[in-house]
């Protein structure tokens, strides 16, 4: 098959092995820069042009798309979903992963477990913000931030009250979540492929520090999962519409509390951890899926 990876950086560890796996398995892979893409739309002829050429000869894409350029890149995946062509991410369903507040709207009506949590229009009450998540320490973040970024732990009231003055001086939109403390600065990350566990491992935050992602300085162990962990990640994937994702999950008294649904995991943390062949699973997945579509899109041809 031809196959697209969507990627601004070549060079990263992801995509190396992505391109890498799907060689292995006798597939062209090229990793194409959605930022350069050109969408064409006019009625019933979507093309998408990069470099002066049409993209127009993909059997599937595999979406690595940043969230900086969330807009633009799922544009470009929404441009080949109406090329007919098999994508390991749909366009909504990344839109909905990066929305922090919808994602959370979405995992509390499937009856997943979660941090208690707040989101506000810049209210004055922050001491009353503060006391309906349980009081301090809490957890601020952005809306928007990732790999760490933009989150912040406020460890008594007085702290918790400036900083969620500070972002609403900024006009920032802030979600406040309580803090778990037995977690102990660890949480659980799962990979699902085609609504299956196919890894899972313990990252741990290094001294000083509550988070605990790769990025931060954190560490990485193979975790087995509890059947409550497992069916709670293989749900929350489902619940927001993604084949391939990273749910993290914070161990609790009262079970395992969903973080946050990613739609573009890293490998490098996952594979290293787990020694599991993960792009390896995602190619596999395509396989299945994009030769169904192709046999659509030819029946729809003929």
């Amino acid at each position: 098959m031809n196959i697209a990876i969507l990627s601004t950086g070549p060079r990263l560890y992801s995509t190396r092995r992505l391109k890498e796996a799907g060689e292995k398995r006798g597939h062209r892979v090229e990793i194409i820069d959605h930022m350069k893409c050109v969408l064409y739309i006019e009625k019933q002829n979507p093309v998408v042009l990069y470099q002066g050429r049409k993209l127009d000869y993909f059997d599937a894409i595999i979406p690595r798309i940043g969230a900086s350029v969330t807009f633009y890149g799922a544009a470009v995946v929404r441009q080949f979903e109406m090329m007919k062509v098999f994508t390991a991410v749909e366009s909504q369903a990344l839109i909905r992963s990066r929305d922090k507040l919808r994602s959370l709207q979405i995992l509390s009506r499937a009856g997943l477990g979660l941090p208690k949590t707040i989101f506000m229009d810049y209210s004055k009450d922050t001491e009353g913000v503060v006391e309906s998540v349980g009081g301090a320490p809490v957890v601020i973040k952005l809306l928007e931030g990732t790999q760490g970024l933009g989150v912040v732990l406020a460890e008594n009231k007085k702290a918790a009250q400036s900083v969620i003055e500070a972002f609403h001086g900024l006009k920032t939109r802030i979600i406040v979540q309580e803090f778990i403390k037995e977690a102990k600065g660890a949480d659980i990350r799962a990979f699902i492929v085609d609504g299956e566990v196919v890894g899972a491992m313990r990252r741990q935050a290094k001294e000083g520090e509550f988070r605990s992602n790769l990025h931060r300085g954190g560490t990485a162990t193979v975790v087995k999962l509890s059947r409550a962990e497992k069916h709670a990640a293989i749900t929350a994937a489902k619940k927001m519409g993604l084949g391939v994702a990273g749910v993290d999950m914070l161990p609790s008294k009262r079970g395992p509390l969903i973080l946050e649904v990613n739609s573009s995991p890293g490998l490098e943390g996952i594979e290293g951890a787990t020694k599991v062949d993960i792009a390896g699973k995602i190619f596999q997945y395509l396989e299945k899926n994009a030769v169904k579509k192709k046999i659509q899109k030819d029946k729809i041809n003929a």
